[in-house]
């Protein structure tokens, strides 16, 4: 995970390259009295309205919609494109009944993987005196090592720098496939991970929650009927289809569920307490972010305390960020040992929740918000996270207000270490 956001970073710095590169070949096949910042403005505005379509993949309207956009800002002939078969997906401008012409050129470009470049007067031209084209360049198109099509260029006269101009278009183009199928493959990341955390929801909590329902049925129907929907809640926000991304409250509103429902099987044994600013409430976190946490500080870290203790849940202000910490007074563990349980929770199981929720915190809003875990032997578990208020692409499904919690929470544990990426 941690490699995919550092190549999307390094496609990011390419196509920011290929359109200076682009905009300096074009400075200087103008020659006219524009100003820089008009021309700057010009093909940054061009290239932004041809890149989002571009990450939608080489379909039909996404080429009319680059080859639009290409050949208003090279103010050339015409652009086109074609699939990996060398088929028109799209052709914007003039000279359109040459495309049949090169197509021998489009197919050896494609399969020798190398620019071919055709002069006019190769060609057969029924009205060569007035055809507007002069040259062609067709650079293929090359993702991840596989070639996806073609970009034809067609120039008129004073287009000597297509050749090299081609080369920056095609860069770029490639450049904005490629991060189209890199935030493709990092949403079926992240619903995976979303299936994984489902998964682990533990079914000895579901077995357990069901017999403390049906306990009470003949001594508290009332008391059993209000399990009972908790838990249906429970398991239909857990388990619903859409959205990676939920709010804050939405969250703090499953788990309070939870923990109502292991309220009725621990009784006395189990404490809750909660510490929620009401500004931190509409923050957007990952879906599912918090319950496992919550599900292992009772599991893990109270459920084999002799008399029980206290999970304590705080979410509070802090600047630009939500700072959300799960904390239990409960048996602990060794720092070192969690770190080597995390390495091989794939393998054993073991807190793979907390490794889970690790890495999906990196790869939606970087590495710097790697959870905090401090921890020790018979000192409990706090689990910090610190959440962007704002981040670009992360939008929540759900928006509904939450009762509004307030209690205090004790200070901070003994032992911190901070998660690498866990694989």
């Amino acid at each position: 995970m941690v490699e995919l956001l550092t190549e999307q970073t390094v496609l990011g710095i390419i196509a920011t390259l290929a359109v200076l590169g682009l905009f300096v070949l074009l400075c200087r096949a103008r020659r006219v009295s524009t100003s820089v910042d008009e021309a700057v403005a010009d093909a940054l505005h061009r290239m932004s309205k041809a890149a989002p379509d571009l990450r939608d993949g080489l379909t039909p309207d996404a080429a009319d919609k680059a080859c639009k956009n290409l050949v208003e800002l090279l103010k050339c002939v015409a652009v086109g494109m074609t699939d990996e078969r060398g088929a028109l997906l799209s052709w914007d401008g003039d000279a359109n009944e040459h495309y049949v012409d090169l197509q021998d050129a489009i197919v050896k470009a494609i399969s020798g993987e190398r620019k071919e470049f055709v002069e006019h007067d190769e060609l057969e031209c029924v009205d060569k005196g007035n055809c507007k084209m002069r040259q062609a360049v067709i650079v293929p198109l090359i993702v991840e090592s596989r070639t996806r099509g073609a970009l034809i260029i067609v120039g008129g006269v004073g287009s000597k720098r297509l050749y090299r101009m081609s080369q920056e278009v095609a860069r770029f183009v490639c450049t904005e496939l490629e991060l189209g199928e890199l935030q493709e493959s990092r949403q079926r990341l992240a619903q995976a991970e979303v299936k994984a955390l489902r998964a682990q929801i533990s079914p000895h909590f579901v077995y357990n929650a069901l017999n403390a329902i049906s306990s009470l049925v003949r001594t508290d129907p009332e008391h059993a009927r209000e399990l009972l929907q908790e838990f249906a809640e429970f398991t239909r926000y857990s388990f619903r289809a859409n959205g990676l991304f939920t709010t804050l409250a939405e969250e703090l509103r499953n788990i309070d569920r939870y923990l109502t429902i292991q309220r009725a099987r621990y009784n006395e044994r189990l404490s809750v307490r909660l510490r929620i600013s009401p500004e931190v409430l509409n923050v957007v976190v990952p879906f599912l972010v918090l319950q496992p946490l919550v599900e292992n500080a009772v599991q893990h870290g109270l459920a084999n305390k002799p008399g029980g203790g206290t999970v304590t849940i705080i979410a509070q202000d802090n600047g630009s960020e939500a700072l959300i910490s799960v904390e239990d007074d409960g048996v602990g563990m060794d720092a070192d040992l969690l770190l080597d349980d995390l390495k091989d929770a794939h393998k054993s199981g073991a807190h793979v929740g907390i490794g889970n929720i690790n890495n999906r915190m990196r790869t939606v809003f970087g590495e710097d918000y790697a959870l905090m875990v401090e921890t020790a032997p018979d000192a409990g578990m706090k689990v910090t996270m610190r959440v962007p208020k704002f981040s670009p692409g992360v939008r929540p499904v759900l928006a509904v207000v939450p009762d509004d919690p307030a209690d205090e929470g004790p200070g901070p544990d003994d032992r911190r270490v901070r998660l690498s990426p866990v694989r």
